[in-house]
C-alpha cells in the first residue's frame, strides 16, 4: 500500500503539529490524500492524554513556564508524557479499517517499529504485559498513545534518542509511580545514533511492520500539492 511520510527537521510547537494532524486526518477521511506519516521533534511540551491526571504533574503551572516547557490536553490516549528536541515522534494518519480494524493490533505494530528500530543499535526492546509502549533493561524508550475516528488513526507513538531526559523528572511518566526512562542516549553513550539514522530507521520499520510503501518528502522541500497545503501555514 502506498502512503506519504514527511520529515520536519526543526521542532515543532505542539500546537502546530496538533493542528496539522486535524488537517490530514480530515484529508484522509475524506479520501483526498493517501495514508500520511508525520516524524517530527516538539519543543519541551508535557502533555496529558485522556487517562492522564493532574496529580501526575510534579510542578505548578508557573513552574512549567519558568523550565520552558508547556503544558497541553492532548486528545489520544494514554497518559501523562514529555516530548523536547531529541526524541522523534511519529503521527500516522491510516485508515484502519477493514482487515485492520483493530486497535490492539495496531498498539502491538508500532510497539515492533521501536523495538525492530532499537534492534538495528544492539539494543533489547521489549514489551510489558498490560503496560503499552517499548522497553529496555534501563528503562521505557518509546511511549505510545493514539486515537480513533472514523477508523483513522492520529497521534502515535515517541521514542527517545538523544533528549534531555529531565523533563520526566517533572512528571510520573504514563502513571508509572518509580519507572525510570531510558534513551538511546542514556544506553549507548558516545555511541548514540545521530537523529537523521534513527529516523531512517523508525520510517523502514514502520513501512515493513505496517506495509506501507512510503514515498518520503521533506516538509521544508518539494510537496505534492495536497500535501502542502496541509502541512504548511503560509
Amino acid at each position: 500500500m502506498n502512503a506519504w511520510s514527511v520529515h520536519f527537521k526543526n521542532p515543532v510547537p505542539y500546537q502546530q503539529g496538533l493542528e496539522i494532524q486535524r488537517r490530514l486526518l480530515k484529508a484522509r477521511q475524506e479520501n483526498e490524500i493517501p495514508d500520511t506519516v508525520l516524524i517530527l521533534q516538539h519543543n519541551p511540551v508535557v502533555t496529558l492524554g485522556n487517562r492522564g491526571r493532574a496529580n501526575y504533574l510534579l510542578k505548578t503551572e508557573e513552574e512549567y513556564r519558568e523550565l520552558g516547557i508547556e503544558l497541553f490536553h492532548a486528545e489520544r490516549g494514554g497518559d501523562v508524557t514529555f516530548h523536547g528536541p531529541g526524541q522523534w515522534v511519529l503521527y500516522p494518519i491510516l485508515y484502519l479499517g477493514g482487515n485492520e480494524a483493530d486497535s490492539h493490533g495496531y498498539l502491538s505494530n508500532l510497539e515492533e517499529v521501536a523495538i525492530q528500530t532499537l534492534a538495528d543499535y544492539g539494543v533489547k526492546g521489549f514489551r510489558r504485559e498490560g503496560k503499552s509502549g517499548a522497553w529496555t533493561d534501563a528503562g521505557k524508550i518509546a511511549a505510545i498513545g493514539f486515537r480513533l475516528k472514523k477508523w483513522v488513526s492520529f497521534h502515535g507513538m515517541s521514542f527517545n534518542v538523544s533528549n534531555n531526559l529531565m523533563g520526566f523528572n517533572t512528571i510520573v511518566p504514563c502513571g508509572l509511580v518509580g519507572e525510570p526512562v531510558a534513551s538511546l542516549k542514556t544506553i549507548l553513550g558516545e555511541d548514540c545514533p545521530e537523529m537523521p539514522a534513527v529516523c531512517d530507521s523508525l520510517l523502514n520499520h514502520f513501512s515493513t511492520v505496517c506495509n506501507r510503501k512510503l514515498e518520503r518528502f521533506d516538509a521544508d522541500g518539494e510537496l505534492p500539492p495536497a500535501l502542502a497545503k496541509l502541512v504548511r501555514d503560509d
